[in-house]
């Protein structure tokens, strides 16, 4: 009989990893931004633990779309009061809010479970290449 040795909680470690979105495809980033967040790539994955790295994503404001995707997609918001219904372009949200954009689009990516919050809270989106976290990329 083969033993295989279960993972636990005191055995993850964290690493850091710098992402560099400038030119890159909005979609395709955020799947491996996603992957990053769980740990998917790691030996000792599973699922119901928190495996993956802490993920800081640069230069979110040179992201690129396909398509028509900056006139014909739209970000809707509802506050729950009469007449909250706020709609907003993918080009408007790219221009004033980029960060919001790939934090959405890799929250979409990631499992609709306990975990997501978790997972987002060691996701670090920066608009230009400045970020507070140089000293962990030595």
């Amino acid at each position: 009989m083969r033993y295989t040795r279960t993972t636990k909680d005191e055995d993850l470690t964290h690493q850091w990893q710098l992402i560099d979105v400038k030119n890159q495809i909005l979609g395709r980033s955020a799947t491996k931004i996603a992957q990053l967040l769980m740990g998917k790539s790691k030996s000792y994955y599973v699922p119901h633990l928190d495996c993956g790295d802490n993920v800081v994503v640069i230069n979110a404001a040179y992201i690129k779309v396909t398509g028509k995707k900056l006139v014909q997609k739209i970000y809707t918001t509802y506050s729950g009061y009469p007449g909250g219904l706020r709609k907003e372009s993918l080009g408007k949200k790219l221009a004033s809010f980029p960060e919001d954009v790939i934090k959405r689009a890799v929250t979409g990516m990631l499992p609709k479970n306990k975990l997501r919050d978790a997972l987002l809270k060691r996701l670090y989106v920066y608009k230009e290449e400045a970020h507070p976290y140089t000293s962990k990329f030595k």
